[in-house]
């Protein structure tokens, strides 16, 4: 069996394809998938992400948790409505989920995880909570729309009374509110997303979610599918759990260096194991290639370098760019020319810093 979301049956009216994703019944596409690749770099589209899992974390010792709980320091959350991307780590640095938290007040943050990783997430947080007596509510009356592209905020706030559009259009990113949206919709605004560019991640609840992603059709944004998501995040150079990482890859070597604080005196889990690999010298990185050549860079494709063989993770043809990108995990080292076995033939390709796309626009190098 499927889980289905509650806009299941509005995905089929308009057409969609279909497939499971992560035990979930999601729209693919509704149509061609690099027009709605382009809807959201140029205009604004929408996805489905109601699959997506809040999580809520009550109590007074909430922030002590999960300064134990995850990789990043949720002590730069000082102000409601920040939030910060880090990852759950295992305690040999592997990861568990990558995740966005919200700090909302001391004794309440919000965080959501990935659809595919609910169970092994929920199971695995609440095991750690037990000690720190804080409350673990998952959110399931939620729905979760994603609005994104350069119009997509205006589109958005256009929908919301006047009052607090302002409100609304302060936001910074990386950021969220709750406000009233239409008709006393009650909205928690979250200036984030998947896709490289602006907008913002919706929650609201399942009971009004057909109604407002039919307001936003009317506004003119796009419905997108899954198909489009996944050549625009990495377009955006973001990775995607269970492909790019999982617990047999610690942060160093998944290009998420960035999301571990190592603070002094904050021991989280699997920090001891990140300082060892550290110290011992990370033997895997995680780069971006771009192929100049005709064909396209697919996922298990075998990268040959100077310092050894490496993987395709992530890869497939990047609309914006008119050509192939991956990322891919090598032996750390001088690489010197790298290629890629496609079906025998040892294809050139260029080793490139992610993202290849921002605001976009190609980032400098990329098109070559």
């Amino acid at each position: 069996m499927t889980d289905k979301t509650e806009l299941n049956a509005t995905h089929r009216e308009l057409g969609a394809r279909m497939v499971d994703f992560g035990g979930w019944d999601m729209p693919i596409a509704y149509g061609s998938q690099i027009e709605e690749h382009h809807a959201v770099r140029k205009d604004a589209g929408m996805f489905d992400v109601s699959h997506m899992t809040v999580v809520d974390i009550v109590g007074e010792r909430t922030r002590e948790f999960l300064r134990k709980l995850v990789a990043n320091n949720v002590d730069k959350l000082a102000k409601s409505g920040k939030a910060l991307y880090t990852c759950m780590l295992d305690e040999n640095g592997g990861v568990i989920d990558d995740l966005i938290v919200y700090f909302l007040r001391e004794d309440f943050f919000r965080l959501v995880v990935n659809a595919a990783t609910r169970a092994k997430d929920l199971a695995w947080i609440e095991k750690q909570a037990a000690a720190f007596g804080v409350a673990v509510r998952e959110r399931s009356e939620f729905g979760m729309i994603a609005v994104q592209g350069p119009n997509a905020r205006e589109k958005l706030i256009g929908l919301l009374p006047e009052d607090v559009r302002a409100k609304a259009s302060k936001l910074g990113k990386f950021a969220a509110i709750e406000i009233e949206g239409p008709e006393g919709m009650p909205l928690f605004l979250a200036r984030t997303g998947y896709t490289g560019e602006d907008g913002f991640e919706v929650v609201v609840p399942n009971t009004r979610v057909v109604e407002l992603w039919n307001r936003l059709r009317e506004a003119g944004v796009a419905p997108a599918g899954l198909g489009a998501r996944d050549t625009l995040r990495l377009e955006a150079g973001m990775n995607l759990y269970g492909q790019d990482m999982d617990e047999s890859v610690t942060p160093w070597e998944a290009a998420l260096a960035w999301t571990v604080s190592l603070d002094e005196g904050r021991d989280f889990i699997g920090r001891a194991a990140l300082e060892k690999q550290k110290a011992a010298g990370v033997p895997r990185v995680m780069v971006g290639l771009v192929m100049d050549d005709k064909g396209v860079l697919r996922h298990g494709q075998k990268v040959l370098t100077a310092a050894g063989d490496g993987e395709i993770l992530s890869g497939g043809f990047a609309p914006t760019l008119g050509k192939s990108v991956a990322f891919a995990r090598v032996p750390a080292g001088e690489l010197g020319d790298v290629r890629v076995d496609i079906r025998g033939r040892e294809v050139p390709v260029r080793v490139v810093t992610f993202p290849f796309v921002r605001d976009g626009r190609p980032m400098p190098g990329i098109v070559g």
